[in-house]
């Protein structure tokens, strides 16, 4: 992946719960595309009678989608199977059924035969590009195990493998419509993992997102490892840009905000620039990594981009649209970076301002550039800059929240809140916010009145409360 979306690790399926005597547990490792994936696994088990359960215990098909991006990442998942291996032990010396375990997503591509070799009780490895497979599978799993299933397939097969009606819970929802990438950023295994880049056709996002409508989505998140590099097929014979996608979804009823992540400053267009100053429905939150200030080290980095054109793209996105809340990645340690090139990335930091931001000391992934590029940063070094650099983007995090206070912004109300009749819902900017006796207007977008902004969240009131 050119960028790191941002980092998710959820548990459990996205699915609503249906009768079903088979009981399904997907956890979920790294960013919101692996989100995407699992929900979309869940929706192809479904037909074969498997429910939703939020714990691995009981369990009689468990899935790992992994990541793939950090060494930490990929050390969870045979944390993970450890355990399971201990579940699926117990529950065949109780007599109580096989539980199969499937290792899928970027770390099953990347090390499909080591995890079969480290891990016995794993029965299926599958690959990104695979899922859509999983029951065929199953049913051959159930006769012999240790299938391993890559990334061999075009995309293309498995979207249009995919149920046409997906299983949603809540007012927003994730949407791929690119996948893979080429840029080649020398710290990344994503072009290895996910394959080049590729673009679902406008007509089959188009439908997908009027369904998630019909089901009462109001907000889509549009993915892809590359997303504003998307240039799929058009009904008019010509191939649109992420900017006239997102002017047709617009337009479908129902649908009221768009999102999109994770980009890359070479594919931020002009159209799509200016589509956030014209399009109401662009909400005014771009996430756009850097990764680092440091002209050399972005060299190094093979991001094909500066600095100074990262800082001037910042400026003509702002002109277009001055209300946009800027969020970024950084990566702290990478080989060679020295105590002038982090200062210089400290240096774009003050300089762009960012609504919150993602950061990580450098992991070495086997088969990259980088991994071989020398002597690394020392530990202790590296993750003093990491504390310095992440104090400074928490720094202006908190002050971003703070000055919303006295503002107005609509709020999507997604979930109850803890709290009595208290609801939570997500500003324009991505923001979390709080109000009290706002559970009944979840599923909807209400002005709310901003009393105060902390460092991870806003505190809000409805008008005329």
């Amino acid at each position: 992946m050119t960028d790191t979306l941002v980092p998710q690790e959820t548990s459990g399926s996205a699915a609503p719960a249906v009768p079903a005597a088979r009981r399904l547990f997907i956890k979920t490792y790294g960013c919101q595309m692996n989100v995407y994936d699992s929900e979309r696994m869940a929706d192809v088990l479904r037909p074969l009678g498997y429910a939703p359960t939020d714990t691995p215990e009981g369990a009689d098909f468990v899935i790992l989608n992994t990541c793939h991006i950090r060494e930490k990442a990929a050390e969870k998942v045979y944390s993970e199977l450890g355990k399971l291996r201990q579940m699926k032990e117990a529950r065949a010396a109780a007599g109580q059924g096989a539980m199969t375990i499937a290792v899928a997503g970027c770390v099953a591509q990347a090390e499909g035969e080591e995890i079969m070799r480290r891990q016995p009780a794993v029965d299926l490895v599958v690959g990104p590009q695979a899922y859509h497979q999983l029951p065929e599978l199953l049913t051959r799993t159930a006769r012999a195990r240790g299938e391993r299933i890559g990334a061999d397939f075009a995309p293309n097969e498995k979207f249009d493998a995919m149920p046409t009606v997906r299983g949603v819970n809540g007012p927003t929802a994730f949407l791929t419509v690119q996948e893979g990438c080429d840029k080649f950023c020398s710290f990344c295994v994503v072009p290895y993992t996910r394959g080049a880049e590729w673009s679902r056709p406008v007509l089959d996002v188009l439908a997908e997102a009027r369904g998630l409508a019909d089901q009462g989505v109001r907000e889509v998140t549009l993915l892809g490892q590359n997303v504003n590099a998307y240039d799929g097929a058009g009904p008019d014979g010509l191939v649109w840009t992420l900017a006239r996608l997102a002017r047709a979804l617009a337009d479908i009823p129902g649908l009221a905000r768009i999102r999109y992540t994770t980009s890359h400053p070479n594919d931020m267009s002009d159209d799509l620039i200016a589509a956030h100053g014209e399009l109401q429905a662009l909400m005014p939150y771009l996430h756009l990594p850097v990764q680092s200030g440091s002209d050399r080290i972005l060299r190094a980095m093979n991001r094909k981009h500066g600095r100074q054109t990262y800082i001037d793209l910042i400026g003509r996105i702002r002109q277009a649209r001055p209300d946009m809340a800027i969020s970024g990645d950084f990566i702290v340690g990478f080989p060679g970076e020295t105590d002038r090139d982090f200062e210089d990335t400290l240096g774009l930091v003050r300089e762009i301002g960012y609504a919150s931001a993602f950061s990580f000391l450098y992991s070495p992934r086997p088969g990259t550039p980088a991994a071989s590029m020398g002597a690394p940063v020392p530990a202790d070094v590296a993750l003093a800059r990491l504390h310095a650099l992440q104090a400074l983007l928490l720094e202006q995090q908190t002050a971003f929240n703070v000055s919303q206070a006295g503002l107005t912004l609509d709020v999507l109300f997604e979930k109850k809140g803890r709290h009595g009749a208290q609801a939570i819902g997500r500003s324009p900017y991505l923001q979390s916010v709080h109000v009290e006796d706002a559970d009944h207007l979840i599923g909807q977008i209400v002005p709310v009145r901003i009393e105060h902004g902390q460092q991870n969240s806003l505190k809000g009131r409805l008008i005329g409360a």
